[in-house]
């Protein structure tokens, strides 16, 4: 298999184990050209990508960006909070007049889940969701998915429990997916209230006991608690959670194996994690961050290939 399934990378749902794999194996080539002294490559020179992001972010809009700027892509980049948006603009018109700036590509975060679905349908570009709503994220369940590969060999019979706030994480239902796609065994714990009240017709087992949950993964993901999107309080105290759910050194240490640390971030220090485990041998979180530029360098790649042969 050369190319993508898909046209879109929309949420991982839709894709397949071997698109996943073909990802990976893109990524793997990119992750040694951005650790080359001359970090750029011509591969998307006669590509313009758009990138719009309706909600706050930081750490995926620069890793597109320099994922972008990396492959020579032309980037234009779009904030709704000094945009049209605030004076009533709908999505479509938004997208519809950059897109009359004939751009091939658009990098979307929203606040609406299905929103990358609902403009795929509209539009002719080709659509990478950044993130919609509580729904998904696939590009960071990709990074992690790759990390995890990276770290342990293989992603096909590890055992993987997702710690903390699953009700309002697209990177939880993004990570379930693409796990479960490779092979993988997948838990979580956390506060009942913030675990889904149907989370095992995904598949996914329920743990509500932190080091019980530990002592069975390999690799433990641990998300923070997305307090703005919650309306009512889900848990008495941050302290009261911090002790039940946070992770701190002296626990990882008393565990009876080594296990892997995630996190998607931001992290909230001594809250889901403590500085000594977020900065330990067992933490790969700065390698999720330079993963997630490889990753999504392969992206961008594959998708701009599906464009390059349909114009032709």
């Amino acid at each position: 298999m050369s190319e993508l399934s898909v046209n879109h990378l929309l949420g991982i749902k839709y894709i397949t184990e071997d698109d996943i794999q073909l990802i990976f194996e893109t990524a793997d080539h990119f992750k040694e050209v951005i650790n080359r002294p001359i970090k750029k490559v011509p591969s998307l020179r006669d590509i313009t990508i758009a990138n719009l992001f309706f909600e706050n972010s930081t750490r995926t809009r620069l890793s597109f960006e320099l994922a972008e700027k990396r492959l020579s892509a032309d980037v234009i980049n779009f904030s709704a909070a000094s945009s049209s948006v605030k004076k009533g603009e709908t999505l479509i018109d938004t997208v519809n007049n950059i897109l009359s700036m004939k751009v091939d590509m658009v990098v979307m975060r929203h606040p609406n889940p299905g929103a990358g679905v609902f403009l795929s349908k509209h539009i002719k570009a080709s659509i990478i969701n950044a993130g919609d709503g509580a729904h998904e994220h696939p590009t960071q369940a990709l990074l992690d998915t790759y990390s995890i590969r990276e770290r342990l060999g293989e992603v096909s019979g590890k055992k993987v429990v997702i710690v903390g706030d699953i009700l309002h994480s697209r990177v939880a239902l993004s990570n379930i997916f693409a796990l479960q796609k490779l092979g993988a065994e997948v838990k979580v714990c956390g506060p009942k209230t913030l675990i889904p009240k149907h989370i095992e017709s995904l598949g996914v087992g329920y743990e509500s006991n932190l080091r019980k949950a530990l002592e069975w993964c390999d690799v433990a993901n641990m998300l923070r608690v997305q307090n703005e999107r919650m309306d009512i309080s889900y848990f008495p105290t941050t302290r009261e959670y911090t002790q039940q759910y946070g992770v701190n050194k002296k626990l990882l240490d008393s565990l009876s194996k080594e296990i892997v640390v995630m996190h998607p971030g931001p992290i909230n220090r001594g809250v889901e994690i403590t500085s000594d485990v977020a900065d330990s041998s067992q933490a790969i979180i700065l390698d999720q961050v330079q993963n997630g530029v490889a990753i999504r360098m392969a992206v961008l790649y594959l998708l701009a290939s599906k464009i390059n042969r349909n114009i032709e």
